[in-house]
């Protein structure tokens, strides 16, 4: 990968680095491009100042250059007008350099195996797909209405589109380059790869939901919220939190059983693959911490913010460590995840 596009990955992908950092060589710029292509369409998508219609364009555009179905470079042009300003946070800075390099990330794409270019287009392809159903479903300009999921099946699509297909991509990259035909059990990896991806979705949707409440939107299905006598613009109040509590830890429970099936994924993973284990384990340690964050206080209130300290993440890492070089058990390890 050409160092500026691995400035800029290190630049857009904060914590996610670390993970990207610990993955075996053969598979870190395969991934890396792919995390970087995905964050340009999630600029795109999220780029406020320009009509819905305008960025869904662009994305179909950004997802014909990366399906091979259109060669022309892009013009993204309108999405960088209002993101040069001083005031821009370093984050949003590298977002525009990530949108001006663009096209070197799709020659960078083409340097890869045919095999490696198809797994990528392939999860590229599902996430616009995600982001194109947020635009349409979504009001664009916050206020006092509040637009939803309706259903659970419908939440649980949207994390496959946004976090489980990269599971499953991830595991289709590990297969191909890093482990013999039987290393591993191929259709378990498969299922409980996507739903890897899913859990930590569905921490991000708890975690973020007076967030997205403010923004106009809400992941919570409706229908599991009417059925406690609440409509979702009622879930800007706070002081409905005791009537929505139910409803909140169901999808709690919900999301550590996606988060188990994680934690399955990274055990087989076999032993002497010590630094894939360790990219798995640190953030399910983090999910996990995060889920038990969630259970306390009150998830409506703006004003609390659910997000595990730096000191946490530090020693996540040091112990995720000592459990995958045989230092401490595993069990421990999960154990101490959970606390509250």
């Amino acid at each position: 990968m050409p160092d500026s596009l691995a400035s800029l990955l290190r630049a857009t992908s904060r914590s996610f680095h670390i993970t990207l950092w610990l993955l075996p060589g053969r598979v870190r710029f395969q991934i890396g491009l792919a995390y970087l292509l995905a964050r340009a369409t999630d600029t795109v998508a999220d780029t406020e100042w320009l009509a819905s219609d305008v960025r869904l364009r662009a994305l179909q555009q950004i997802r014909d250059r990366v399906l091979g179905r259109a060669h022309e470079p892009l013009d993204l042009e309108p999405f960088l007008a209002h993101s040069g300003h001083a005031a821009a946070s370093p984050t949003e800075q590298a977002e525009r350099g990530l949108l001006l390099r663009f096209e070197e990330a799709m020659a960078a794409l083409r340097q890869f195996s045919v095999e490696d270019q198809q797994r990528i287009a392939s999860v590229v392809d599902i996430i616009v797909s995600g982001q194109e159903l947020d635009l349409r479903r979504f009001p664009p300009t916050p206020g006092r209405s509040v637009a939803a999921l309706e259903t659970f099946d419908e939440t649980e699509d949207y994390t496959y589109r946004v976090a489980g297909c990269v599971g499953t991509f991830w595991t289709k990259m590990c297969e191909a380059h890093l482990f013999s035909h039987g290393e591993w059990d191929h259709a378990a990896q498969t299922v409980d790869g996507e739903r890897f991806g899913k859990g930590l979705q569905w921490v991000n949707i708890l975690r973020d939901l007076p967030r997205d409440l403010a923004l106009g939107r809400c992941y919570l299905p409706a229908a599991e919220v009417r059925g406690v006598g609440l409509s979702q613009s009622d879930l800007l109040d706070p002081a409905n939190w005791e009537r929505l509590r139910p409803v909140y830890e169901r999808c709690v429970a919900h999301a550590a059983s996606h988060l188990d099936a994680g934690w399955r994924y990274m055990l087989r993973i076999p032993r002497g693959s010590i630094r894939l284990r360790l990219a798995c384990a640190i953030p399910l340690v983090l999910g996990f911490r995060t889920l038990e964050m969630c259970r306390s206080g009150n998830p409506l209130d703006p004003a609390l913010r659910i997000k595990v300290s730096r000191g946490f993440v530090r020693a996540a890492f040091v112990r995720s460590l000592m459990a995958s070089l045989g230092l401490q058990r595993w069990e421990t390890l999960r154990r101490w995840a959970n606390q509250g």
